[in-house]
């Protein structure tokens, strides 16, 4: 078993699942069948759940997410990352990149939210960013309101910046093929996946690795 997530040299490529507010039971079952079918990263993002049982619940998926040699990037809370041994994912309004980097240190996955602005991811990869977040693609249920992107921002992207392009906002398998075309690096999914139940979980995330595999 790998205790190795801050510590990834190389960011990894294909589907980035990001949790979503289900019981936290439920939730822990449908992580295990989603990783065990292969997932590149995970995000702890549960804005629903109370700030005092939050680093219970992280240190509880950090130890699924070892189990499954994933990595693990908490939202946000940089402080929590630290404490945990983890990556972290940083919003525009969540610090600056390159404190999360003095503090997680050079081999810390850090992945910042650019929107749909080239200069921001610009000077993300500047300050030390693992990779750059575009969105939203489309609308999710997550952000409904987030402003989207527009594709000639990710062919920018992934023609001159030097680290993976992730994006997010409304992906689903049926949407993204175009995403992939354009070689994009991270798909982040939240609903098109944990929206399903405990015993679908697995089949979608494999017709997610269909789409994917070979596209690196």
């Amino acid at each position: 078993m790998s205790t190795l997530n801050i510590a990834a040299s190389t960011t990894p490529r294909g589907l980035y699942l990001i949790t979503n507010d289900d019981p936290w039971p439920i939730l822990q079952n449908k992580l295990h069948a989603a990783l065990s079918c292969g997932v590149a990263m995970v995000q702890y993002r549960r804005k629903q759940t109370p700030t005092d049982q939050q680093e219970s619940e992280a240190a509880a998926l950090l130890a699924i997410c070892q189990q499954y040699d994933v990595p693990l990037i908490i939202n946000d809370n940089l402080s929590l990352a630290k404490r945990l041994g983890c990556g972290v994912h940083l919003g525009q309004g969540d610090g600056s990149v390159q404190d999360a980097r003095a503090l997680l240190g050079d081999q810390a996955i850090i992945g910042r939210t650019c929107h749909g602005d080239f200069e921001l991811a610009q000077q993300a990869v500047h300050d030390g960013a693992s990779y750059v977040a575009f969105g939203a693609v489309y609308p999710s249920g997550t952000k409904p309101l987030a402003s989207r992107v527009e594709q000639s921002i990710l062919q920018q992207a992934k023609q001159q910046l030097d680290v993976p392009i992730c994006v997010i906002g409304g992906l689903s398998v049926e949407n993204s093929a175009g995403l992939v075309t354009l070689g994009m690096d991270l798909y982040a999914v939240v609903g098109d996946v944990l929206n399903a139940t405990v015993d679908q979980v697995d089949a979608r995330v494999m017709q997610w690795r269909a789409m994917l595999d070979g596209s690196w």
